[in-house]
């Protein structure tokens, strides 16, 4: 009997959602389509039929997740006019991690279980691209406003103070979720944040 479509997008979020619990608690590597399938009563066709690859796959799982995290965001911090908007999107980020279990599942793997080789590395950079683009484009857009506004430091590229936000923010979780630093993740944030704002902030005469 053919699927309606209802049935097969549920179909397809058992799938993900398979994957992202065995990527959780085995790694990349050991993770492979008969798991995934076995795991929820399909055949390892089924899985295929969905998607070609485990990059398809994983850049699936990755695009649910940012467009979870960003619809979160959209509503708790709306618009980012000032350093303490970008601090908060970034907090109300940690609490979002820590609250959903899925959120938490895939910070995990990215940070810690993930085996990134280049291929990977492309081939799921392919496939999440639009969101992750969206996500770095929406902060350099803010801060590059800001500077305009003399409200901040205009001898730093927005661009170059948007990577090293998001790399601040994604070492600060994996020096949480590793255990390697016993700070609270929010604490973290908040105190990093502060740290390379305060630097940011031109002082008024």
């Amino acid at each position: 009997m053919k699927k309606t479509k209802e049935q097969a997008e549920e179909t397809r979020k058992a799938i993900l959602q398979s994957a992202l619990d065995l990527f959780y608690e085995k790694g990349y590597s050991k993770t492979t389509f008969e798991l995934i399938s076995s795991k929820i009563g399909l055949t390892k066709g089924a899985v295929y039929w969905y998607f070609k690859n485990k990059p398809d796959l994983l850049a699936a799982i990755i695009n649910v997740y940012i467009e979870r995290k960003m619809a979160y965001l959209n509503e708790k911090v709306p618009v980012l006019e000032n350093l303490d908007d970008i601090k908060n999107y970034f907090l109300v980020t940690a609490d979002f991690l820590l609250r959903d279990e899925n959120a938490y599942k895939m910070a995990f793997f990215l940070s810690l279980q993930m085996e990134w080789s280049e291929y990977i590395i492309t081939k799921v950079l392919e496939g999440v691209h639009e969101n992750t683009q969206y996500c770095f484009e929406y902060l350099k857009k803010s801060l590059a406003i800001m500077q305009k506004k003399g409200e901040i430091r205009s001898d730093i590229k927005a661009d170059v103070l948007s990577s090293i936000i998001f790399n601040l923010w994604t070492g600060s979780v994996e020096a949480c979720l590793s255990k390697r630093n016993k700070t609270d993740l929010r604490d973290m944030v908040q105190q990093s944040f502060d740290l390379v704002f305060n630097g940011l902030i031109l002082k008024k005469e």
